[in-house]
């Protein structure tokens, strides 16, 4: 991640992911360079969050315990478009299948990264949907 402490100051992130250690990482480096960030281990605990949490991304597994994240994905762009909104999302996956990558994309998700993630792309790819400089 960057020298920068506030690079991603005012972020809002919502991470996704039933691996505790995938959430806390994220989230330790995330909070490091000034982001806010709220997980959610499973896509019931992300639609419950999103209540009172109104992230400006969505960094989200695919495959999660209760139901998919693409299913996740859809119920959070519905409740979004009420509010007139758009999150902006990332989909991770251990799974690293061309398929998987075309059906993540065709099913809203902005950018595709497999796992294990690369904090450093995972940020770039973040900065790119924030709108922010290139991230170094």
């Amino acid at each position: 991640m960057s020298n920068q402490s506030i690079y991603f100051k005012g972020l809002r992130l919502l991470v996704v992911d039933d691996d505790l250690d995938t959430r806390t990482l994220l989230t330790f480096l995330f909070e490091l360079d000034g982001a806010e960030v709220v997980t959610a281990a499973s896509a019931d605990q992300a639609i419950e969050i999103m209540s009172f949490f109104k992230p400006d991304i969505l960094i989200s597994d695919i495959y999660l315990p209760d139901e998919d994240g693409y299913s996740l994905l859809l119920k959070i762009r519905n409740l979004e478009a009420k509010r007139g909104r758009k999150i902006p999302a990332i989909a991770m996956t251990a799974s690293a299948y061309d398929e998987d990558q075309n059906r993540a994309l065709l099913a809203g998700y902005d950018i595709y990264r497999c796992k294990p993630i690369d904090v450093d792309d995972l940020a770039s790819a973040v900065a790119s949907l924030a709108g922010l400089e290139q991230y170094a």
